[in-house]
């Protein structure tokens, strides 16, 4: 396939999404049958996300042009796909797919369903597409490696994979930074940020900073819609740990009987936790969150801020195609094998 044969499918595959393929039924319900945190809602919300902002034809063909993408090659990529958030791992099989790479699929235990869902309607638009595409359960006979898993397994990932041009990715967390300015509509988007897959994903707001006059109640009060989390079975469980194990050892927090709110200086929070910090200078958090660049996935705010994306409040988990994860630029790491 060249490339306009590749793009070309692409953009039929979001088509396809978007006209609910029945291929996509089954496949939903088996992959919530499969993991429960995958809720129906919140895979609709996954693909959603990738009809339009990635195979939307007028996104697609401008994200492509500014890349020197070669009509084929010989080269194979192998992807070791994360579980977290449903189809987290397709942004690197589109990449490795528009760049004319053939790919090897490792997927996680955890979604091990929806990505080949979405391979097989590629196929049965275009059954040549067969050909670029490869699950497997071992990885090997490979030219390029890209993976994604948590801290223990980035380590385990960086040994075995050493001899190879290697994208590795770990843990990082997200962070939203107010000013005290924002509006309760404001605040309301920023529960998407913290609520959406439960916030399972690199992108999902795990720690907020407020100025040192800011109500915690404003948060409250701005996030009451997402209330209906607290119904899932998987995070009440983790509600309630969390719960008690703060008030066992004594800890200070705040909660709505749906979040748990702390004021904690640590990036990374638990499931049904968000932690806050109070600052007097946003120039102190600024140079902070610089420190902790290798950690962080995503800084949402009202303004934009020196040296980072701007991503407002409420569109972390909705990155346009070239929003790279780990900053880290897939399509030139990819062209630059050839």
């Amino acid at each position: 396939m060249n490339l306009n044969q590749r793009i070309e499918l692409l953009i039929e595959l979001g088509q396809r999404i978007v006209q609910q393929d029945p291929m996509l039924e089954s496949a939903i319900h088996h992959a919530f049958i499969n993991n429960s945190w995958f809720t129906i809602d919140n895979i609709q919300n996954s693909l959603n996300a990738i009809a339009h902002q990635f195979l939307e034809e007028k996104k697609l063909l401008n994200w492509a042009k500014g890349y020197n993408i070669s009509e084929s090659t010989s080269k194979t990529l192998a992807i070791v796909m994360a579980g977290n958030i449903p189809m987290v791992g397709f942004h690197d099989l589109l990449c490795g797919f528009i760049s004319g790479y053939h790919t090897k699929i490792k997927c996680s235990s955890k979604d091990e369903v929806l990505i080949p869902a979405l391979i097989s309607i590629m196929e049965s638009i275009d059954p040549y597409s067969k050909t670029y595409f490869q699950k497997v359960d071992r990885l090997k006979g490979f030219d390029a490696v890209i993976a994604t898993g948590g801290n223990t397994a980035g380590v385990h990932f960086e040994y075995y994979f050493s001899k190879y041009p290697h994208i590795i990715r770990k843990n990082r967390s997200s962070v939203a930074i107010l000013d005290g300015s924002e509006s309760k509509e404001e605040i309301h988007d920023i529960g998407a940020d913290i609520f959406d897959y439960f916030g399972l994903g690199c992108r999902s707001i795990s720690k907020i900073y407020v100025p040192q006059d800011f109500n915690t109640d404003r948060l409250f009060e701005g996030i009451v819609d997402y209330k209906g989390v607290i119904h899932h079975n998987k995070y009440k469980n983790n509600y309630d740990y969390n719960s008690a194990t703060l008030i066992l050892t004594k800890q200070k927090f705040l909660t709505n009987d749906f979040l748990i709110l702390q004021e904690n200086n640590q990036l990374a929070s638990r499931i049904a936790c968000l932690h806050y910090e109070r600052y007097s200078d946003v120039k102190v958090v600024t140079d902070q969150i610089n420190k902790d660049k290798e950690r962080l996935q995503c800084v949402s705010s009202k303004n934009p801020l020196d040296g980072w994306q701007h991503i407002p409040l409420g569109q972390c988990q909705r990155p346009s195609l070239d929003d790279y994860a780990d900053m880290i630029d897939t399509m030139d790491f990819l062209i630059n094998q050839y």
